[in-house]
This record gives C-alpha cells, structure tokens and sequence, in this order.
C-alpha cells in the first residue's frame, strides 16, 4: 500500500512538474505576456538604434531599407518589392513565439507609395481559435473563412494612420472575444514610422510627442505658385 501511495504520489509531482515546466515554456514563448500593458505598446519605431531588433524580414526582388522621407525631413522604414507576397516583416522575429499583446487596438503609421500594400494580424480569441485579419489596398470585398477574414483598405495620398479596432473585428467577424495578438505581418509596399498598440484610440492632443507624426505646415502662396 505505502510502495502505490509513493508511486502515485511521485507521478503526480512529475505530471505537476511536467505542467509547470509547460506553463513556464508558454509564458516564455509570449513576448509581451509578462509586460505591464497600459497606454501604449510600441513594436517598430523607426527612428530607433533597431527598429527591426524584435521583427524577421524576408526580401526577394525588392528592398527593406531605412531611408530619409521626404514628407517628414526623418528616418523611416521603407518595404518595397516586385510581389506583395514574397517581400515583408514579421514580428516576434521567432516563429515559435507569440507577441502576447492583449492591447485591442493596432495603430500603424504608414506612407502610401501608391502601389500595391498588405498587412496582416494574427488573434487568439477567447474560443482560444488562432484568426487571421489580412488588410490590402488592392482587394475591394470583405471575406470571412473560418480561420481567415480578408478586407478592403483604403489610403489617403502621403502619410497615413491606420487604426485597426482587433475586439471589434473578432466580434464582428466571428461572433468571439479578442483574448490578444499573436502576430504582425507588414508586407510591401509602404514606409513605416511607428507600429504600436494601445487600449483605447486616442485623440491628436492625447498622444505623447513621439507618437505623433509630425508634417511640415506648407506656405500657402509657394504651393499656389
């Protein structure tokens, strides 16, 4: 009887290890998990020492390069190549960790280059079923599959701020509750400033000097001229 309870016991506080260990893996494998996440949440700055220091990039027949833009007088991060498809960035650079992000809103600054553009995220929801919300300028019809929701976007000339609603769209699209982001996917074409998440949207006056993008003010009798 004692030789079973002892074996049953020490079974149990493997399978407990087991567990642990398991849990500890998964908290590991969530970037953000562990983070105080309030205000805002920034994952590419490209102003930064890395900008891409968390992101994997992948290029065939195009560029992922920093460059000065000519809107803003600074630093940006500019994708372009030849397919949307074959050239992009994607954060965490890992492709076994999760961002962990539970943030529901993702802003990203972006230029239009007037060419083609995607983006895509990856949620968790509270199903905990893995979605996919893939944006482009170039698809003019919303589709809803089981695990994939593609979607029309539309860009103004110059500089841009897109502002993604996540809880909204998971509601939306699939009837579930957003439980947080997994992944960012940011394809060709555009330039970047800043991608970042944040708990609410915030107005203009709102946002801390860094989030904000500032434009030149244009004289109006030169531009008339």
């Amino acid at each position: 009887q004692r030789n079973i309870l002892f074996s049953f016991n020490r079974n149990q506080k493997i399978r407990e290890h087991r567990k642990h260990t398991f849990e500890r893996r998964v908290r590991e494998l969530d970037m953000f998990k562990n983070t105080f996440q309030s205000g805002f949440l920034s994952i590419l700055y490209s102003i930064g020492s890395k900008p891409l220091q968390i992101w994997d990039k992948k290029v065939r027949n195009g560029h992922i390069k920093r460059v000065t833009d000519n809107d803003i007088h600074s630093y940006v991060l500019e994708i372009e190549g030849a397919n949307v498809s074959t050239t992009y960035i994607t954060c965490p650079a890992d492709p076994k960790k999760t961002l962990g992000i539970k943030l529901p809103f993702l802003v990203m600054i972006i230029k239009n280059l007037k060419k083609y553009f995607t983006f895509e995220v990856q949620v968790l929801d509270d199903k905990n079923v893995r979605r996919r919300f893939r944006a482009s300028n170039y698809q003019s019809t919303t589709r809803v599959k089981p695990f994939i929701c593609t979607m029309p976007m539309r860009l103004d000339d110059g500089w841009n701020q897109i502002q993604f609603n996540l809880s909204d769209f998971t509601r939306r699209a699939y009837g579930t509750n957003y439980s947080e982001t997994l992944r960012v996917q940011i394809h060709a074409n555009c330039c970047i400033r800043r991608v970042y998440f944040s708990d609410r949207l915030y107005a203009e006056d709102e946002l801390p000097a860094e989030f904000k993008l500032y434009l030149p003010v244009q004289n109006p009798k030169s531009k008339q001229q």
